[in-house]
């Protein structure tokens, strides 16, 4: 057996006895409770059922695809409340690139408010198609970036929030490659929801939970019906669901509420005391301050400035004041250290939350024996975020004190607040400008509401023609989102009131009282919307002819569809208002809101036609064989054949083997396409600077920079190769066990080189070229750097032999087609069921291996990596997005999810757990090579229920639960809350009540 299978079978039954308990999730091989794809469906009943891997009906090959499957008692079992708790508890399920708490610092550009994504495999965001009763949902109305290569580009996905877990009858996930079956973005796997649209009866459930670590809780109210009229052909269920999160602060917990993250350091640590731990800011409402012009003879060089005319603001009391500037504040020489801002002094890492979810179905059968489905859905929800205070954006837009601003400590004289002549007798009268070079606006929080929704309706037909079975479909689904910024800062309105000579100007040496900053406060907004359109029809028969093992089951179908986004920007984000800095930087590279990046209005569509076909063929009584081929033809970039084989072969009763290859594609998803250009500025590391200065004793390293980039139609659809090979072993009743291999090899994976990368591909430069002709020397034409280099930082680059460069502006690169990605694995699954005199025990378990994660570097990725192996780059300057991807920032060998479940009557319970393997974060390397390894987390949860009758024909249950019994905190990094809030959650212990009231049909 595969080395990396024997340890990891031996690690789950370690896991297995130490949690004793496993996993709620079930393979589709699993001979304890059939899953959908084992269902079969008489010949001529008309009868929906949903196969994920398999449309034609009663598929037996279906039992040899790897799906597993979370039913609705197993959603309750393990707690779950909401889509991305569901998410966490499905194996294959990779890091959520859409949490709340790790997008804290990505501002109007991220995807905010109630959202989350799939990423099985941790392949990426839009690698997983999503589909509710088997059709295709509509993606995100906004989207966001995320790292592929060494950079981010945009992705979407469908809303893991949009989706109840209240009325599901079950999920199902397909571990395979699907394209062939269900078109574009099937390429990590499917994940199916599947809703019960045949309900009777009327129950209403009510659950409350409570934390352990922090205040606030959340509620969820449940309402289900469903009756049956025209004696029994039609059928209407509605599902209501109502969820109610308070906010949840990092002022909360002792954790959170310092953004220096140093105090948390253990003992010995080789990190102790690192500064990449401190994420307290240098922009505070205590500014720093430089005098424009030459001060040359104005007596300030070593009394209030130093030689460039720089100075540090305080407040009063601070030890390093030298001078009073009269408002609760204070001026020092520069060179002291700056006042540094509490980011965490009052942000949250979850925002209060109201989501409501509707679902109506209605199904009737009409005389002629044709069915008509309908389906309408609704998902509304409103958030409201509190986030840090705003401050000004890297080397672009900077701002200006006037030398006529009242409030101008080198004001005019006359002014009332120009310091005495006794102290700058030789400042001129007519007042010296100066230009904010540290600085936040501290003084008014970010406020963000966010509204969601989401709604779709479906019309179906089905029926039989002959001895055919037919479906059609129309489908239509619309997404909006609304997200509205308050106290955002104009640019424009900054600078005026900083221009101000009048008692109404912006004072910034105030600190946070009447600053008068309200003359500057707007909101700002962005428009979202996407939409789903489509028509399908299939037709299909079970028994297109018959071989000696059995029928052929065939199908053939066709689907439209169009899809289509929207992405308005507020006009001073888009261009309409243009705003220029006193150095003429302007749109498209700064927008006229403070620390916003500028961001043209896009939008863009696509037509998608598709020709499908499947059969299923018994090629001996113990060997099945699926074939499929689908063709899609999209309007903007071409078209793609993809086809599929699967086999399943059952040499004896206890034993199934299965295997499948199949091709799966992705399409550039619409943004990337039709992206205007844009620039964003983040926090990057600037690997030139800190090989000079790896301390940043002189010289600031990590700071905010710009990168350019835009759509182009250039791209091309991203296309993998999927193979498994598995097994199912049943030795005895009651037990499954199963094991499957898989991998994925994609080419042409849509990303960036990245901002650091061609950093450290300007340092491979510059170390090359030395300090020889330091005047004609250009570096990397991709970074854009300032021209001017401070005097004293030009000698610490030439002492380290490098030429010395400016503080980088601008860094342009481009959306590309790189090389190729693959990722392996293996999946273990343990399924034990057994009827004992003290009740019934249902144990499952399911773990996701990850054996390689890599990104094949070519071009300048390859030259770094050379340069990386050969020595010439340090060890702690990583070359990120390529290689070997394994293991790194938050791409865990391992993910294990496991259930024990017991039943007694009118008694039952259940122990769950999740558990992810550890993790290196790279950025915190130490030069000596030295990996900073977040360690394993693992958590458990145990309930415990009781059904009885109310009276009246009322049926009850309440359960009790705790979550994260052992109150499991997430492993310390220098994240934003000092998690890792993509893959692990640190909200410690749990409780909830749960009631429910069946009042029968």
């Amino acid at each position: 057996m595969h080395t990396r299978a024997t340890f990891g079978i031996a690690g789950i039954l370690i896991f297995t006895l130490s949690s004793g308990g496993a996993f709620a999730q079930e393979d589709s091989g699993s001979a304890q409770q059939p899953a959908a794809s084992e269902q079969q469906t008489p010949a001529r009943e008309i009868e929906e059922v949903i196969v994920t891997g398999s449309q034609i009906r009663g598929a037996s090959i279906s039992e040899a695809l790897p799906v597993s499957v979370i039913d609705a008692a197993d959603i309750e079992a393990l707690g779950i409340d909401s889509g991305d708790e569901l998410l966490e508890y499905m194996a294959e399920q990779g890091q959520n690139f859409f949490s709340e708490s790790e997008n804290i610092s990505g501002g109007i550009n991220s995807a905010r408010g109630d959202i989350g994504a799939y990423n099985l495999r941790n392949l990426g965001t839009g690698n997983t198609l999503v589909l509710l009763n088997g059709r295709r949902l509509v993606n995100s109305a906004s989207y966001q970036t995320e790292a592929v290569g060494g950079s981010f580009v945009p992705v979407n996905t469908v809303n893991s929030q949009s989706l109840p877990v209240a009325g599901l009858q079950r999920v199902e996930v397909l571990r395979d490659g699907a394209s062939a079956i269900y078109g574009a973005d099937a390429v990590a796997g499917v994940v199916n929801y599947v809703l019960k649209t045949d309900f009777e009866g009327f129950s209403l459930r009510s659950r409350f939970t409570e934390f352990d670590n922090i205040p606030g809780g959340r509620q969820t109210y449940t309402l289900e019906w469903g009756k049956n009229f025209n004696g029994g052909r039609t059928n209407v269920s509605t599902f209501l669901n109502h969820y109610r999160r308070d906010r949840v602060n990092s002022q909360d917990d002792p954790r959170w509420a310092n953004s220096d993250l140093r105090g948390l350091i253990p003992t010995g640590s080789p990190w102790t005391g690192s500064s990449a731990f401190n994420n307290t800011s240098s922009n505070s409402e205590y500014g720093q301050y430089d005098i424009l012009g030459s001060i040359t003879g104005f007596g300030l060089d070593g009394v209030f400035t130093d030689g460039s005319g720089e100075f540090e603001t305080y407040p009063v009391g601070d030890a390093r004041c030298q001078w009073d500037l009269g408002f609760g504040t204070c001026g020092g020489i520069d060179g002291q250290g700056t006042f540094r801002y509490n980011q965490n002094e009052n942000r949250d890492l979850y925002s209060e939350l109201d989501r409501t979810h509707l679902f109506v179905f209605v199904n009737h059968e009409f005389e002629n024996g044709i069915e008509s489905f309908t389906e309408f859905s609704a998902y509304l929800s409103n958030t409201n975020t509190i986030r840090h205070a705003s401050t000004k954006l890297g080397a672009v837009a900077k701002h200006r004190v006037a030398a006529d601003n009242f409030y101008n400590p080198f004001g005019p004289c006359g002014s009332p607040n120009r310091l005495s002549a006794a102290l700058i007798p030789d400042v001129p009268c007519t007042g010296l400008a100066l230009e904010l070079d540290f600085y936040r606006w501290a003084q008014v929080p970010r406020i963000v509401d966010n509204d969601g929704k989401t709604y779709r309706f479906l019309q179906g037909f089905r029926g039989y023609w002959g001895d055919w079975d037919w479906e059609t479909a129309v489908t239509w689904s619309r997404a909006e989102k609304e997200d509205i910024t308050h106290n955002r800062i104009s640019n424009t309105l900054l600078q005026e009131g900083l221009n101000d000579p009048t008692a109404a100007a912006i004072n910034p040496f105030s600190g946070r009282d009447n600053s008068n900053i309200e003359r500057a406060l707007v909101d700002v907004r962005r428009d979202n919307e996407t939409e789903l359109k489509m028509f399908d029809f299939k037709i299909s028969q079970s028994d297109i002819f018959g071989l000696p093992a059995g029928p052929v089951g065939f199908l053939a179908g066709f689907e439209y569809r169009k899809e289509s986004f929207v992405d308005a920007r507020d006009p001073r984000l888009d261009g309409t208002i243009v705003f220029t800095d006193n150095s003429g930087n302007t749109y498209p590279f700064i927008s006229d809101v403070v620390n916003s990046s500028p961001t043209p209005d896009s939008q863009g569509s696509r037509n998608v036609t598709s020709l499908f076909s499947e059969l299923q063929i018994p090629v001996l009584d113990n060997v099945d064989v699926q074939l499929a081929l689908r063709y899609e033809d999209f309007s903007d970039v071409g078209n793609t054949t993809v086809g599929k084989f699967a086999v399943g072969y059952r040499p004896v009763d206890q034993v199934l083997l299965r295997a499948s290859w199949s091709e799966a594609f992705r399409a550039p998803n619409l943004v990337t396409i039709n992206e205007a250009g844009v620039a964003r500025s983040n926090t990057r590391n600037d690997w030139v600077c800190f090989f000079a200065d790896p301390n940043e004793v002189t010289i600031d390293c990590r700071y905010s920079m710009q990168r350019t980039a835009q759509g182009s139609d250039l791209l091309v659809p991203e296309e993998s190769t999927n193979t498994s090979i598995g097994i199912v072993f049943e030795p005895v009743d009651g037990l499954t066990f199963t094991l499957d291999f898989w991998s994925i090899e994609k080419d042409d994976t849509i990303g960036l080189f990245g901002e650091e990368n061609h950093t450290i591909f300007d340092l491979v430069q510059r170390q090359q070229a030395g300090t020889a002709d330091c005047a004609n020397f250009q570096g990397n034409p991709a970074v854009v750097r300032d021209p001017i280099v401070d005097p004293a930082e030009a000698a610490v680059y030439l002492a380290a032999g490098i030429c010395p460069a400016g503080t980088i502006l601008r860094i342009d690169d481009q959306y590309a087609n790189l090389d190729k990605r693959t990722v392996r694995g293996h999946d273990i699954g343990l399924y034990y069921n057994i009827d004992s005199e003290i009740g019934i025990f249902d144990v499952r378990l399911l773990a996701a291996f990850l054996d390689k994660y890599e990104q094949v570097a070519g071009g300048d990725a390859a030259l770094l990596l050379e340069a990386a192996n050969s020595g010439l780059l340090p060890l702690n300057i990583p070359v990120t997005g390529f290689a070997d991807l394994i293991r790194q920032n938050g791409n865990p060998e391992l993910k294990q999810t496991l259930r024990v479940g017991w039943r007694n009557g009118d008694w039952g319970a259940a122990i769950t757990g999740v558990r992810l393997s550890d993790f290196i974060q790279t950025s915190l390397t130490l030069a000596d090579g030295t990996e900073y390894v977040l360690p394993s987390m693992t958590t458990f949860n145990g309930s415990v229920d009781y059904s009885f009758g109310a009276g009246g024909g009322i049926d009850a249950r309440v359960r009790l639960g705790i979550s994260n019994l052992t109150d499991e905190r997430a492993p310390l990094t220098d994240d934003s809350f000092g998690y890792f809030a993509d893959a692990h959650r640190d909200l410690g212990r749990y409780y909830y009540f749960d009631m429910k009231f069946d009042f029968g049909g």
